[in-house]
């Protein structure tokens, strides 16, 4: 080999326990379910958002996720409307069920997906820490730090 031999000081260790343990998800969750549990948990385990005592919640979420994709593939082949039929008041077109059932889907989504930062703004949110000291500013100013 050509070139200069490696210093062992240039050697940066790698710090803390790279490989996270990943949580099994559980046992309630169907196929669909299951499949966005195993593709968001590595990502949230490695950001630190998914720990033990956290995994029926965002079971909760990989089934609203697992009930969304259903419902859209349903309203994707019936459509979001059906005909009543003939009756007295006519024929009349009623929204699907499914349209219902994905709506709720959203709303339940939107509301976990919350809890583990999965949108740009609660992403922020979480990577901000914590709320911090109220009276800091005011402490610092007092004791003539700021």
């Amino acid at each position: 080999m050509k070139g200069r031999k490696p210093k062992i000081a240039n050697v940066v260790p790698m710090k803390g326990n790279i490989q996270k343990e990943i949580p099994p998800a559980p046992n309630f969750l169907d196929d669909t379910a299951r499949d966005v549990w195993d593709e968001l948990a590595p990502e949230l385990v490695s950001k630190g958002r998914l720990e033990l005592l956290f995994i029926y919640q965002f079971g909760s979420y990989c089934a609203a996720v697992s009930s969304f994709i259903a419902a859209t593939n349903t309203i994707a082949m019936e459509g979001q409307f059906y005909s009543t039929g003939k009756g007295r008041n006519g024929n009349q077109l009623r929204k699907h069920p499914a349209v219902t059932l994905q709506q709720d889907a959203m709303s339940s989504m939107r509301r976990d997906s919350a809890l583990f930062g999965l949108s740009p703004v609660d992403a922020t949110r979480l990577e901000s820490g914590a709320q911090g000291d109220l009276f800091e500013q005011v402490m610092k100013q007092l004791n003539g730090t700021d």
